[in-house]
């Protein structure tokens, strides 16, 4: 939490609006060394004796977030290893609130119902310090929508001169770090294959080949995904503003989604070279064409087989107004906006190819093992992400 009584008063100001109640949520599951296996969110460590009791409470939350049609099962896998690893570090709650169906409900919706979950696990686990978002597909859409509504400024300022400071340092090239998320410390967060600048734009759905015909025909009938294909197909617009997409590349109104975004001490993007239908190249790794690496490029590491290239992250000096994003009208201007923007934040970008591997038509599940006997050969990629880790 932020020091001082002050500051403690405004974080639940802020948070008014979630129901902070410590209930199961039907779906998710939160794990941790400490428990005796998966559990409902609310659940904690034993804290009355027995083996429980000898443990250290794990002071690092470590928050998964499934994609389109996805559950919280989605990343049992990585869920597990990172308790192997870590036992003693780290409790990873399993994110349940968007499963199914529910995610085709918008980006908004669920990123709000996401908070309060959050929130909701927060505070059943009072020796929390640290938080990260480990994402997938749409489910990084969600996150960076969470972290929006979570995001409290460190310094105790009035509300006016917070926003103003959060923008000043968000167009400039000022050190990651700044302010907390759910009262924590934000330390990673990671987005695996996540249509970071939507689908609608050219070959940003391999599906579709890079047929104008198809993409159109796609565009048209993205309603059948609901307020989500709005979203992602950059439809959105209402009452003459900005699509929702455009709208989380800035500070908007009162949701700070760049300066959450840049609280963060590590911000990981993962993306597949090739054999992801879903989700192209461009758009999960926030590049342009011509700034994709080149495939004589690659490197082979004996290690972690499938990660390709790993573009460390570094400042930009870029060219940004708030402005733009009302500005931009056509496919092409909407995703440079987003470009500029994005690249705001020193993302470290992590390329994946499972081109060798007998399940590279299901990359898109693949990079995060989602199923283990369909994705395994996705394991390197998730320890990657493990072992390069902030604890």
């Amino acid at each position: 939490m932020a020091p001082g009584e002050g500051g403690e008063k405004k974080g639940r100001r802020r948070r008014r609006w979630l129901p902070a109640a410590c209930l199961p949520r039907p779906g998710c599951f939160t794990v941790s060394a400490a428990d005796e296996g998966p559990s409902g969110s609310g659940s904690g460590a034993d804290e009355g004796g027995g083996d429980g009791a000898s443990r250290r409470a794990p002071t690092h939350l470590i928050v998964t977030v499934n994609g389109i049609v996805g559950s919280a099962e989605n990343w049992g896998y990585a869920a597990k290893h990172f308790i192997r690893k870590h036992p003693e570090d780290v409790v990873v709650h399993c994110s349940g609130c968007n499963s199914a169906t529910r995610t085709f409900d918008g980006v908004d919706v669920m990123g709000r119902r996401l908070a309060e979950e959050v929130i909701s696990v927060v505070e059943c686990r009072p020796e929390l310090q640290k938080i990260s978002f480990v994402a997938h597909s749409l489910g990084g859409l969600i996150a960076r929508y969470a972290i929006a509504l979570l995001y409290e400024p460190t310094t105790q300022t009035d509300c006016h001169e917070e926003y103003e400071k959060d923008v000043n340092d968000a167009r400039s090239n000022q050190p990651m770090g700044q302010g907390k998320i759910a009262g924590l410390e934000p330390m990673n967060f990671i987005t695996f294959a996540t249509p970071h600048l939507g689908t609608r734009s050219h070959k940003q759905m391999p599906l579709l080949r890079g047929s104008y015909r198809l993409e159109k025909m796609a565009f048209g009938m993205s309603w059948l995904a609901g307020r989500s294909g709005k979203h992602l197909f950059l439809k959105d617009v209402e009452d003459e503003k900005p699509p929702l997409l455009l709208q989380m590349v800035t500070d908007y109104g009162d949701l700070h989604f760049i300066s959450a975004l840049r609280s963060f001490r590590r911000c990981v993007a993962y993306s597949n070279v090739c054999g992801d239908f879903v989700v192209g190249w461009k758009t999960s790794s926030i590049r342009r064409q011509h700034e994709l690496p080149k495939k004589e490029d690659f490197v082979d590491d004996v290690r972690y087989p499938h990660v390709v290239y790993v573009e460390k992250p570094k400042a930009r000096d870029v060219d940004f107004s708030d402005e733009m994003i009302y500005q931009a009208k056509t496919t092409s201007e909407m995703e440079e906006v987003m470009l500029k923007s994005l690249n705001r934040i020193p993302w470290e970008r992590v390329d994946v190819s499972f081109k060798r591997s007998r399940q590279r038509i299901f990359a898109h599940s693949t990079i995060q093992v989602k199923t283990y006997f369909f994705n395994s050969d996705g394991a390197d990629v998730v320890f990657h992400m493990i072992d390069h880790f902030l604890y």
